[in-house]
């Protein structure tokens, strides 16, 4: 496990350094060409990694190529948002964000179903095919039906032609306290599942109602969330989001029953699909146009970097705290609430 682990680290590592230079390229190259080679090179390496695990190759090799597939997906994270952006007036940006959000909430949910069901009867092998294959489909669908947003510049791309954006204060600020959330957010996977089964005494059937709960909110309730959202300010559908993952992951510490996890999960859940496209919706807003990418790009260097962290210190508190649990949950909660506050503070200060 501990290999594992290092491996989904590097992996995480490097696809959050490759969303940040994927959306520096499309700023400079355009978004279909990047999106176009993210696609076709992910072809070719999800199918080595279908024969590497075909014929039982090194675990390094096949390390090496997974994390060099997971970075080429995450390329286009950020040219995606920044092509939604090109495409959508600034009034309904949230909305399309938040309909990104449902489409990828429902390829994560038919995602394991879908690859459980064919490793019934395929190799576990031929399972990494597959994803080979839709990278194809992907390639023709972009080739054909999708149409440039943004044709570039003429500016070099390296490393230090991103710090740039740095300089941006209210960006640098607001990526901050959006990281602050990320954290929060990121308890959602192992920290949640370690507390549910291991500490309060609950199946791990019922623990992934939980993660179910999460996916059938975002399904059926982003939508009308968002437009919704249309009649409130984001600075106060920032701090309302970020409330309600406060209040919500707080409640953990109480809970005995299954019936009030199922609650404080919906509250959770309500906090993500109020703050995660309004977070967006802000940064597709002030980024300059021949810079979007790669605002889209740092500012999801900030989510993973967030996401990272947060199972970190949940970790660090289960182990401080094994008997009280509102311990735990008490730290998480309030950094969601400063986050709440220095929204507040971001608005007054910088718009």
């Amino acid at each position: 496990m501990t290999l594992v682990g290092m491996i989904l680290l590097a992996g995480g590592l490097c696809s959050a350094i490759s969303q940040a230079f994927g959306g520096a390229l499309s700023d400079r190259f355009g978004r279909r060409p990047i999106l176009l080679m993210a696609a076709l090179v992910s072809v070719f390496l999800y199918a080595g990694l279908a024969v590497l695990i075909g014929i039982s190759a090194p675990v390094w090799a096949i390390a090496i190529v997974y994390i060099a597939g997971r970075s080429m997906a995450m390329t286009t994270r950020s040219v995606i948002s920044a092509m939604v952006a090109d495409f959508t007036s600034k009034e309904r940006l949230t909305e399309a964000y938040g309909i990104i959000r449902i489409g990828a909430n429902i390829g994560w949910a038919a995602g394991p179903a879908i690859g459980g069901f064919l490793a019934t009867f395929l190799p576990y092998g031929w399972l990494f095919g597959i994803p080979s294959l839709t990278c194809g489909i992907v390639f023709l669908l972009v080739f054909f039906f999708i149409r440039e947003s943004s044709y570039g510049v003429n500016k070099r791309v390296n490393f230090r032609s991103m710090l740039p954006t740095a300089d941006d204060r209210p960006f640098l600020v607001f990526a901050v306290l959006s990281l602050l959330v990320f954290i929060v957010a990121g308890q959602l996977g192992s920290t949640l599942s370690i507390f549910a089964v291991d500490r309060v005494g609950f199946s791990t059937a019922q623990y992934g109602l939980l993660l179910t709960l999460n996916g059938l909110i975002v399904i059926f309730f982003q939508y009308p969330m968002t437009l919704a959202l249309r009649r409130l300010a984001k600075f106060r559908a920032l701090m309302l989001g970020s409330l309600l993952y406060g209040f919500g992951y707080l409640s953990l510490g109480w809970i005995t029953q299954f019936g009030w996890a199922l609650g404080a999960m919906a509250i959770i859940t309500t906090g993500e699909i109020i703050s995660s496209p309004v977070q967006l919706s802000v940064i597709g807003e002030f980024a300059p146009q021949d810079q979007r990418g790669r605002y889209m790009g740092l500012f999801g260097l900030s989510e993973t970097t967030g996401i990272a962290i947060g199972p970190l210190l949940g970790g660090i508190l289960l182990d401080t705290f094994p008997s009280d649990l509102r311990l735990v949950w008490a730290p998480i909660a309030s950094i969601a609430f400063v986050a709440a506050m220095g929204y507040y503070w971001w608005t007054r200060r910088f718009r």
